[in-house]
């Protein structure tokens, strides 16, 4: 299925529901606001997710997530969020401190309808049991273009193992890939190698 501006959105594979939803959310227009999107195709690349395990590039979609969402029975969520620490600080928190966070000091248009999507799940009666956001301070949003800062870059992968060890508690750990597979997640040239290395 595709939406606006001709990015892929959660589709078809949404009938069907799953054990776990790994989300990674932002916008890799703006520097450090990529980080959700740049974790989940990290752990594509490196990760084989356990069966009813999936991994969603969710951009900046907002309310067309509402499906994938409504039929996940867990949710961890990657993002750039502002804590008010230091940037790069890298944090954890479920349940209902998930909406909380992701409302607090607006740092982008995705931010409002991601609360509006786990609203919109609600009135479903579909809101996943157990969620967690896996968020890191950002240190800059305002660069058009730019790349994700090297403070904010180093917390893919502790952002990763975080995910995982989530997962694995949850019965449904990941296994390393030997290699990457051939089709990443992101397609339309936005891969970190196409987009962020050039």
């Amino acid at each position: 299925m595709i939406g606006p501006g001709g990015l892929p959105l959660a589709g078809e594979e949404d009938e069907e529901d799953c054990a776990a939803l790994v989300l990674g959310i932002g916008n890799l227009l703006w520097a450090d606001e990529g980080f959700g999107v740049r974790c989940v195709e990290e752990m594509h690349a490196t990760f084989d997710p356990a069966p009813g395990v999936r991994l969603l590039d969710g951009g900046t979609q907002g309310l067309y997530l509402v499906g994938a969402i409504a039929r996940a029975a867990r949710l961890i969520v990657f993002d750039a969020i502002d804590y008010g620490e230091a940037p790069g600080t890298l944090k954890v928190v479920f349940g209902e401190e998930v909406a909380g966070f992701m409302g607090c000091r607006k740092m982008s248009l995705h931010q409002t309808g991601f609360q509006d999507v786990l609203a919109a799940a609600d009135l479903l009666g579909r809101r996943p049991a157990v969620m967690a956001l896996i968020g890191v301070q950002a240190e800059a949003l305002d660069d058009w273009g730019g790349p994700l800062r090297p403070v904010v870059r180093a917390q893919v992968g502790p952002a990763i193992a975080q995910a995982c060890a989530l997962l694995a508690e949850w019965g449904l750990a990941c296994r390393p890939r030997p290699a990457a597979p051939a089709g990443g997640l992101l397609g339309f040239g936005l891969s970190s190698a196409a987009y962020e290395q050039r």
